[in-house]
């Protein structure tokens, strides 16, 4: 069976070429795929025939609602998506004066093993379709009713290690008959896999890079990142200039604060000595509390910032929103059916 949501309208074309359909039905059954039908039996402007075929060699996989969340203080809602076999991820919907944001997973579990974060601690199962990435925008929009005109690739998984897959997915949210939301509306987080990082900028994206620095230093960092202890910090901001100068976007560094790890005066002095010659944003994140972890928020987020900022980096602190239902950064977690 082929799973026809993760084809672009171009394989789709080809693909229904070989079942004897006219080039015109593809763009037809992409507009249905991302209007959300849940079987081709809602294709009602198809042929009947062609729905029987469509039934007989094509699969849909639309997740299912195992639990969904709202936040009593902000009104996000956070989404715990059962998907085909079995396996569930979360997604959030994040409610904006500019417009509604949906933080989306692009793996079940991860394996990067960052210290800090929840949804490393299982560890990588396998990674998303896709189709299965699509469906948790696609999904999260028509279940809450509310309109989406951002995603951040920033839930379950390193997007990054999940390559193919994650630019499939750009070229299909992108596309005028798919979700039509544009590349700079949309931020991917990387805990900064270099030579992907290098990768993605030869195509030359108008995305946003996020990267989870978190430690300007490698001994911070390879505590709490192991990723680092093959890459180093400075490789890491090698690479980050050089995706700056193909590109041209400016590059978001992400860096929770975590008491007495990473926010002392002399790491941002260094961070900031860092990030010298090439425009960036630091965006500093009060650290979310996760259950099995030994860190805690730091208490020294302005002064932080305020260093920074003297230096001449630009500094903002994320807010937080749900965390009454475990919705904010690093709290994103893979559950067992059982706990679903």
């Amino acid at each position: 069976m082929v799973d026809i949501k993760s084809m672009t309208p171009e394989e789709l074309t080809a693909w229904l070429k070989e079942l004897g359909e006219p080039a015109f039905r593809a763009r037809q059954v992409f507009q249905w795929l991302y209007r959300g039908v849940t079987s081709f039996a809602e294709m009602t402007d198809l042929p009947k025939a062609l729905r029987q075929k469509l039934e007989e060699t094509a699969l849909l996989t639309p997740p299912q609602v195992a639990r969904k969340q709202v936040s009593r203080e902000d009104g996000t809602i956070k989404y715990l998506w059962r998907l085909a076999d079995g396996n569930c991820v979360e997604s959030v919907l994040m409610r904006y004066q500019h417009g509604n944001t949906v933080c989306i997973s692009c793996q079940v579990g991860c394996r990067m093993g960052c210290a800090f974060c929840a949804s490393t601690l299982a560890g990588k199962v396998r990674d998303l379709t896709p189709a299965e990435m699509a469906d948790q925008v696609l999904f999260t929009r028509i279940d809450s009713g509310a309109p989406v005109s951002n995603i951040v690739l920033m839930g379950i998984g390193e997007p990054l290690d999940n390559f193919d897959t994650v630019l499939r997915f750009l070229t299909l949210v992108n596309h005028p008959d798919g979700l039509n939301i544009g590349m700079r509306h949309i931020s991917l987080s990387t805990c900064g896999l270099t030579e992907k990082i290098d990768k993605l900028a030869g195509y030359g994206l108008q995305l946003t890079l996020s990267v989870s620095l978190h430690a300007p230093d490698d001994e911070t960092r390879n505590r709490i990142m192991p990723v680092n202890r093959s890459v180093g910090v400075e490789k890491l901001l090698e690479s980050c200039r050089r995706y700056f100068e193909m590109t041209g976007r400016r590059i978001s560094y992400e860096y929770a604060m975590i008491d007495g790890v990473n926010d002392a005066p002399w790491q941002a002095d260094l961070l900031a000595r860092r990030l010298q010659g090439a425009p960036a944003h630091v965006n500093l994140i009060p650290l979310n509390e996760v259950e099995e972890s030994p860190f805690r928020p730091s208490r020294r987020v302005a002064a932080f910032q305020r260093r920074l900022e003297e230096h001449g980096i630009t500094a903002t602190v994320r807010r937080k929103l749900g965390s009454d239902i475990d919705a904010s950064c690093g709290q994103l977690r893979r559950k067992a059916m059982g706990e679903a």
